[in-house]
């Protein structure tokens, strides 16, 4: 059974890899890892919220909300440096 399926939304994850590729994908998903969450999925979890603040001209996250509800705000270039993109944890579900 999927996670889209299951109605309570704990939705863990089966698998997880490192990125190797920066991506629009792997920038997002750095985003939320500094802001210490998984991906957007267990963001939209544990904050209960529908839409996450997005750059309009490049989709990236513009603004998270920390589990100690402090904020974290992030331009709209890129932030996830090289030498940073193996740190990336990307999960499968």
């Amino acid at each position: 059974m999927s996670c889209a399926v299951l109605l309570d939304g704990n939705c863990k994850p089966k698998s997880m890899s490192r990125a190797s590729l920066w991506t629009d994908e792997i920038e997002n998903l750095y985003r939320f890892q500094q802001a210490g969450y998984r991906d957007e999925k267990e963001y939209r979890q544990v904050k209960q919220v529908e839409l996450v603040d997005r750059w309009p001209d490049t989709g990236f996250v513009k603004k998270l909300q920390r589990r100690d509800n402090t904020f974290y705000y992030y331009n709209k270039k890129r932030e996830c440096e090289d030498k940073e993109v193996r740190k990336v944890k990307v999960y499968a579900y």
